[in-house]
């Protein structure tokens, strides 16, 4: 038997592509071919006959780093000798004389979510005096008014499924897919920093890594724990309601208890910068900044409806014979997803005059097996929804966006203009949801058959996962002729991908439409500050740099470095720290 020290498994999938004549297992194995001959000469033969493709054999370094964001920011430490510059030293008060002492520079972080969490990280263990601002609470009393929402429909402006300890990702399916290549060196520091705040190993090999709610909620305990022993403040419900600028430059923030509505009860905190980490849904930051003359530029985002099946119908169109070993959860394959992309034209006429003919995307999102629906509006007259689901997977539902791509075409079609036009564009399609449910969060429904044969659905409509109630009623009235007609087309070409995929059983829900920033915050590429502001830093997704979890961390981690390079607690190359940064567009996931 081969000594298993020289291997290791860099990647575990399930393949069930309909190609292959039964689903299996792919591992991706790394051998060191030193460390076996090393331990076990006789294998030279085992190696002759493995036949390497080129570009799959590499010369591995010495040594190799340990992965983790902490011990990359203490090799940075030791490689500088932890020294802090001279214009962060002061004297003492004028006409005496002190030993010299070393002030920290004071950076506020406004955002919780994983773009804020690891630029604290980085700033926190380089030497920055850090403050972490959070509207909402922390993941103890999140999770409480959550309860209160889906058990008593009482809905926390400011503790909910968007706003809290860990941003949207908290209560969401925990996702870590990522398109901006999965074994770059950012991306494997970001897992690896969540296995050392208590991810299981196995997203660092599995082909398609989620956490669930579940395991986020301890894991992000100890990082805030971890932060505070760093000495980082953590202000949780804490709204930031203006900023502090002086010459063109932000010096601090304007404060307030998140609960006070009045907004008249407020602190102002002077900082040396402030990295701006709100996530999308943060919309009254967004009036903040606009207010400020700051540069807004609309961006293209998703928006459709979420469908919902029952989980033994997905995996048995993906599994076939496989299905029944699927347990939920607890069997010898994964429960069965699914990720379908088409485009469609609108050369039909469809589309009004003002757009033209067109191409859209069409595709699933945030697809969650094994989950549930929830609701995510932060305002009581506008309706919105996600998905979620617990590490296990184990509900009786899948469900996934079915979403349209929308651009300032499609704002101005609709009167609407400016740098808010995407944010107006999102509300109107969440206020038409929630008067299509009658109000209450109830969601309103229609199955899929129903849908595309523009009928309302009969009640009672099949079950949903969607705990608040839902109403029938026909989506067709909620969104403009052309993006109907695109769901309608595209979901036609996903059945003949996933045959089944229209089904009777299949329901779907009103309105997703927060499937990424609508806007974007202009900042320069290799400072990350913003270009209308100096001291202002906006990262992550809610500026339009990510879209999802890993891209959010690796964003603000980027930052973080970024902001303390500003500052003078790091001289070094950032990129070769972190290897090649993702780039100054949107990526999503």
């Amino acid at each position: 038997m081969l000594p298993p020290e020289a291997f290791s498994v860099v990647r575990k999938s399930f393949d069930a592509r309909k190609v292959l004549k039964e689903p299996k297992f792919v591992y991706t194995v790394d051998i060191d071919v030193s460390k076996l001959l090393s331990l076990e000469p006789s294998s030279w033969d085992f190696i002759s006959r493995l036949e390497p493709k080129v570009g799959l054999v590499e010369h591995m370094p010495h040594v190799r780093a340990s992965g983790d964001l902490i011990s990359i920011v203490h090799d940075c430490k030791k490689a500088s000798d932890g020294a802090l510059p001279l214009k962060n030293i002061s004297h003492g008060s004028e006409g005496s004389y002190k030993y010299p002492t070393i002030r920290k520079p004071k950076v506020a972080v406004v955002g919780s979510g994983p773009s804020g969490l690891f630029a604290s990280l980085v700033l926190a263990e380089l030497g920055a005096d850090v403050t972490l601002i959070e509207r909402g609470q922390a993941v103890e009393q999140r999770g409480c008014d959550i309860g209160a929402l889906v058990v008593r429909r009482i809905l926390e402006l400011e503790s909910n499924f968007c706003f809290g300890e860990g941003g949207a990702g908290t209560w969401s399916d925990g996702k870590l897919v990522t398109r901006i290549g999965r074994n770059s060196d950012s991306v494997l520091a970001v897992m690896n920093t969540l296995v050392y705040f208590g991810a299981p190993k196995n997203i660092l090999v599995n082909g398609k890594p989620h956490l669930g709610t579940d395991k986020l909620i301890p894991l992000l305990r100890n990082f805030r724990q971890h932060l505070q022993r760093l000495g980082v403040t953590i202000k949780f419900g804490t709204r930031v309601d203006d900023l502090l600028i002086e010459n063109a430059h932000v010096v601090g923030i304007k404060v307030s208890d998140s609960k006070d509505k009045s907004h008249q009860d407020f602190q102002k905190l002077g900082y040396d910068a402030v990295i701006l980490a709100v996530g999308h849904s943060a919309r009254d930051i967004y009036q903040m900044l606009l207010s400020h003359n700051m540069n807004l530029v609309p961006k293209d985002f998703a928006v459709g409806l979420r469908i919902e099946h029952p989980q033994e119908l997905i995996n048995s169109i993906q599994y076939s014979g496989l299905a029944s070993e699927v347990h939920n959860g607890r069997g010898k394959v994964p429960v069965a997803d699914y990720k379908v992309v088409k485009y469609v034209s609108s050369e039909d006429g469809d589309a009004p005059v003002n757009l033209g003919a067109t191409s859209r995307s069409c595709y699933s999102f945030c697809m969650c097996p094994g989950g549930q629906v929830v609701l995510t509006s932060t305002n009581p007259s506008e309706l919105c929804i996600n998905g979620m689901s617990f590490s296990r997977r184990s509900s009786r539902w899948a469900n996934a966006a079915l979403v349209v791509n929308v651009s300032t075409k499609d704002f101005d079609a609709l009167n609407f203009h400016g740098p808010l036009a995407g944010v107006e564009f999102q509300r109107e399609f969440e206020r038409r949801a929630a008067t299509m449910g009658g109000g209450n969060f109830v969601v309103p429904v229609q199955t899929v058959t129903d849908f595309l044969e523009n009928n309302l659905s009969a009640t009672p409509v099949p079950p949903s996962s969607y705990r608040l109630g839902v109403k029938a009623a026909n989506l067709h009235e909620l969104f403009p002729t052309h993006i109907t007609d695109a769901l309608k087309h595209s979901i036609s070409m996903f059945d003949k991908e996933l045959p089944g995929f229209i089904s009777k059983a299949a329901l779907l829900h009103g309105v997703e439409t927060r499937t990424s920033s609508p806007l974007q915050i202009p900042r320069c590429n290799d400072t990350y500050e913003s270009t209308s502001l100096k001291g202002l830093y906006p990262v992550g997704e809610g500026a339009g740099y990510a879209g999802g979890i890993v891209s959010a961390a690796v964003d603000g981690m980027y930052a973080g470095f970024a902001v303390a390079k500003n500052l003078d607690l790091f001289s070094g190359d950032i990129e070769s720290v972190l290897g090649k940064a993702q780039g100054s567009g949107f990526v999503k996931y």
